[in-house]
């Protein structure tokens, strides 16, 4: 296999991380500089256009590495899709660096060494997926005892004031619109309306 014929892979989840520690790994592992493909976006939405672009070019042959198994979906269904999609459809190899049971360059592999790289795929999506559950479960439960002890979430109550209560008869006169009443408050016009709405 040609060098150029290898790509890489990096995702990091907003623009506020940074991806050189999967870069640093993908030129350490020999990736040629102009093949490595970056997003700097969620895996939540799949259609992040460095990996569309990437999923393009690859084929037969071709060798995907990645650093991770997570940077390839956001959860078991769509890493197994995708892995099924690079391997099977494409027909190119995938090297995930912090797990070598999933490398699939052996072209030697038999029926067994096959079976074990889609076993272990398969164990280790659905433990990042269950992780990824806990996590969503904790936070919700977290939620719910802070809530239980009286601690507010979001932006804090607007209580009517006396100008409130001027400008509220103000506007059911018509004499001013809501988005002036809000604007003399300094909240939004909704919040003006629903404030008008429980007075």
């Amino acid at each position: 296999m040609a060098e150029d014929r290898m790509f890489g892979y990096v995702r990091v989840s907003t623009l506020m991380q940074r991806e050189d520690r999967q870069l640093i790994a993908m030129r350490e592992f020999g990736v040629p500089e102009g093949q490595i493909y970056t997003d700097k976006q969620s895996g939540k939405d799949f259609q992040r256009p460095a990996y569309q672009k990437l999923i393009g070019r690859l084929e037969s042959d071709d060798v995907l590495v990645i650093q991770s198994i997570d940077r390839l979906g956001r959860d078991y269904q769509e890493i197994g899709a995708q892995w099924r999609i690079i391997t099977k459809e494409k027909g190119a190899a995938i090297v995930v660096l912090d797990m070598p049971l999933l490398d699939t360059r052996q072209k030697d592999r038999d029926l067994t060494g096959t079976f074990v790289a889609d076993l272990v795929l398969s164990i280790l999506s659905y433990v990042a997926e269950t992780e990824r559950r806990f996590l969503h479960k904790r936070q919700a439960e977290g939620i719910a005892a802070a809530k239980a002890k009286g601690v507010r979430f979001g932006r804090p109550a607007v209580e009517p004031t006396e100008l409130f209560y001027t400008l509220a008869k103000e506007w059911e006169g018509g004499e001013i619109s809501a988005r002036e009443g809000a604007r003399q408050l300094g909240i939004h016009h909704k919040t003006f309306l629903s404030l008008i709405r429980k007075k």
